[in-house]
């Protein structure tokens, strides 16, 4: 079913028609299991309801990793894309419905987990050129070792030259 620029879709059947080829879809957003046993991590996926939970997908919107430890870090969606297909008529299933009703675009977790990902990420390490290392190592080296060096001026005492013999 094609639409013209005068056809414009005056349901969500006929836009999820006109998105599959004319055939009708019950979209499901849920979750697709990956990682490995004992190991579990999700992608949150726009799927068609008759397919397998692993099977294949039409989008994926975001993932989930229950793993980690600070929860408002678990989940990352994409907020545009869920609520697009929310708007044709997709269904989310009971855990992803609470996600999105979280951290979706109007979640109400949304600080929490900004402060979680940064949280999350590494803190960039300085980086230090070697050429500046190797002087200011010389110079920690020559500040400990210019307290040895300098003479003693508390004996007065001069000893006198030592002569070469002539032979």
């Amino acid at each position: 079913m094609k639409l013209n620029k005068t056809d414009t879709p005056s349901s969500n059947t006929s836009i999820k028609q006109h998105l599959t080829g004319g055939k009708l879809l019950a979209v499901r957003i849920r979750m697709k299991r990956l990682g490995r046993r004992h190991r579990p991590f999700f992608r949150i996926c726009a799927v068609d309801s008759r397919r397998p939970r692993d099977g294949r997908v039409l989008e994926e919107l975001g993932t989930y990793d229950p793993m980690i430890k600070n929860t408002d870090a678990r989940a990352i969606l994409n907020s545009e894309r869920i609520d697009y297909w929310l708007g044709v008529g997709a269904l989310p299933s009971d855990k992803v419905k609470v996600l999105i009703k979280k951290y979706g675009a109007a979640g109400t977790h949304l600080e929490q987990q900004k402060q979680a990902l940064e949280q999350l990420r590494p803190k960039p390490k300085p980086i230090v050129d070697p050429a500046t290392k190797a002087v200011e190592e010389a110079d920690s080296l020559s500040g400990e070792t210019a307290a040895d060096d300098e003479p003693d001026h508390s004996s007065t005492e001069q000893q006198p030259p030592v002569e070469e013999a002539a032979g």
